[in-house]
């Protein structure tokens, strides 16, 4: 199977603060992957990158092949941590809007979710609380067929009775073959969807291995992840 991602030697600074430091990473496609980190370790960074969004880096970066740009956007779909949608939109023009912006978009698939979600089409986004407008984000964004899938905080706004919810979605709503990126900080709530956990601190990578691994040696994800960051608290 072909690698999705490939990043050799990756490093990126803010003037002096380096956040990022020789990182060396590759996946196959068709994984769920765990991003996992205290805050400022660089997670949003890397994930910008990998999505095209932050081009002053240094090292090698490859999305299905490709350095990112043109090509590579086309086949990521990208879930930022903030909302980006325009106040003035309806939740139905965010769909439209996406609809015409991306070839593999399925309108009717959002529509399905934003029913789920119990959203009405017609509400404008200015008035939807945060929950709302993040899930309505995560729903545009699962309605691709994208190759990458890159979610920064899926579940940092919501209740933990949504939490589940959401997660379903993630899990039934990408497309074959696809490899998702998850940023979170919830440990608990996710941990049960990964193949893979990536865990990064002080711009380098602390913990690179698969679930499996990690539950043969007999410990939680959690467990590792106290054990790796406990210079963070």
């Amino acid at each position: 199977m072909s690698k999705i991602i490939e990043v050799k030697g990756l490093q990126k600074s803010y003037g002096h603060h380096q956040v990022l430091r020789r990182l060396d990473l590759s996946y196959e496609q068709g994984q769920v992957i765990g991003l996992l980190g205290p805050n400022g370790c660089g997670k949003t960074s890397l994930i910008k990158i990998l999505t095209g969004l932050i081009h002053d880096y240094e090292g090698t970066v490859l999305i299905d092949g490709q350095a990112p740009g043109i090509y590579t956007k086309s086949v990521t779909a990208y879930l930022p941590e903030r909302t980006y949608l325009p106040e003035w939109m309806k939740a139905k023009d965010a769909i439209d809007y996406f609809q015409d912006f991306f070839a593999d978009f399925d309108k009717v698939k959002a529509m399905d979710m934003l029913m789920r979600f119990r959203l009405d089409p017609e509400q404008k986004i200015k008035t939807m609380s945060k929950g709302m407008q993040e899930k309505l984000q995560l729903l545009i964004v699962m309605s691709r067929a994208a190759k990458l899938y890159c979610l920064d905080e899926p579940l940092g706004g919501v209740d933990p009775a949504t939490r589940s919810a959401i997660l379903d979605v993630i899990m039934n709503n990408y497309a074959d073959k696809s490899t998702v990126l998850i940023s979170t900080h919830l440990i608990n709530d996710v941990e049960r969807i990964f193949n893979s956990v990536l865990m990064i601190g002080e711009g380098q990578v602390k913990l690179n291995a698969s679930v499996e691994e990690i539950r043969e040696s007999g410990r939680s994800i959690e467990d590792i992840f106290k054990e790796v960051f406990s210079f963070a608290w």
